[in-house]
């Protein structure tokens, strides 16, 4: 059972912030998502907790522990897992081997066989099994994206837009899936422009804009939010 904050973190490129300020909390159990317009900084944010890029001040705390120095490999080792915008499979292998080598990475042979197919059943994409990664639709790459980073049993797993490129059904799936995640007990956190998964799965949301956490609250409190409407919506 993980939980992750992030805290007073800011960016800069030059001379812009590209965070300021900004962070979040996510509990286990709980799907908390992270919404804001393009440019508003949340892979940004991604990048800081999951260590790829090291932040001008704040701290990253994972169950209690600063990780704020600690490498990407390290935070994996504790429980972090995170997909990202641009896909990244092994494009030449198939969708079974995708997910196989991702589980070799903590287990033994056998068990990752046994892990590789539990998840292909989990995902829903047994049907492919035997599919290049490269062959399969934007959509179900998602998911297989979302499967090798739940390879490693993470207890926290960050989603990067993961379900842009699925339609309106394999959203649906998608979102069932979110929410059995959730209930094994891994914190999850969703960064997503489809804002109708986004209020139908979250307990918590956070709006970032211009670098900065401007409203935090659960979902339907968010809908209604002037500050939300006006930075994200574009309307007054």
């Amino acid at each position: 059972m993980a939980s992750l904050r992030a805290d007073d973190v800011t960016v800069t490129f030059g001379g812009i912030r590209a965070l300021d300020g900004a962070g979040f909390a996510a509990g286990a159990g709980r799907i908390t998502g992270l919404i804001g317009p393009n440019g508003a900084g949340k892979s940004t944010l991604f990048d800081v907790v999951s260590g790829l890029r090291r932040p001008r001040t704040g701290t990253v705390v994972l169950d209690g522990r600063d990780i704020t120095r600690d490498t990407p490999a390290q935070r994996a080792r504790r429980g972090m897992a995170r997909t990202f915008q641009r896909l990244e499979l092994f494009g030449r292998l198939s969708v079974r081997d995708n997910l196989r080598v991702a589980a070799e990475l903590g287990s033994r042979r056998r068990e990752a066989h046994r892990i590789a197919d539990d998840l292909l059943e989990r995902i829903g994409l047994t049907a492919d099994a035997g599919t290049t990664a490269d062959a399969l639709p934007t959509g179900a790459a998602r998911l297989l994206e979302v499967g090798r980073a739940l390879a490693g049993k993470p207890g926290v797993l960050l989603l990067d837009e993961p379900a842009a490129g699925q339609d309106a059904q394999e959203t649906l799936r998608f979102a069932a899936l979110l929410r059995d995640i959730a209930a094994d007990g891994c914190a999850v956190v969703l960064v997503e422009h489809d804002m109708s998964l986004v209020m139908s799965v979250c307990d918590q949301v956070h709006v970032l804009d211009l670098g900065k956490v401007v409203a935090v609250g659960p979902p339907e409190e968010i809908q209604q939010d002037r500050t939300v409407l006006a930075a994200y919506l574009g309307e007054a």
